[in-house]
């Protein structure tokens, strides 16, 4: 399998982390751990309620689903609270996406969707990616 070019992926732009109770996480993350909250957001095209906080020169994504019928929802029946997903940022999402594919990934999302802050997004199968989910991003 051809891999894509490194240049590709720029930064870890974020690690989405599934709760229950997304004002009991930021207790933990934004009080205790004391990394700022720099945007909360729902986002009812993913039916999650989402907040990102600041850590270095990323994010951790707080997500607590809409529903038990959500993608998320459905996540922490099966798992429970914990890591996500890794977002990785890009700089121009369709030709990642077009990379990504031509180098025989599995892309759930074949283009790209709106996610937290009007971002664009989109999301690797984890069966091509080592059991880990992964989106891309281009903010």
């Amino acid at each position: 399998m051809n891999l894509p070019r490194p240049e590709m992926l720029s930064t870890i732009d974020h690690i989405g982390v599934a709760v229950e109770d997304i004002d009991a996480a930021l207790s933990l993350y934004r009080d205790t751990l004391q990394m700022p909250l720099i945007h909360r957001e729902t986002v009812e095209a993913q039916g999650v309620d989402a907040a990102l906080l600041d850590i270095g020169g990323s994010h951790i994504e707080l997500l607590q689903p809409l529903g038990p019928d959500t993608t998320v929802g459905k996540f922490l029946a099966r798992r429970g609270s914990g890591l996500h997903h890794v977002a990785y940022r890009v700089p121009d999402i369709v030709r990642a996406l077009s990379t990504l594919n031509a180098a025989g990934l599995r892309l759930i999302d074949e283009r790209p969707r709106t996610g937290i802050r009007g971002s664009q997004v989109a999301f690797i199968h984890p069966s091509s990616t080592g059991g880990v989910l992964t989106e891309i991003v281009q903010p």
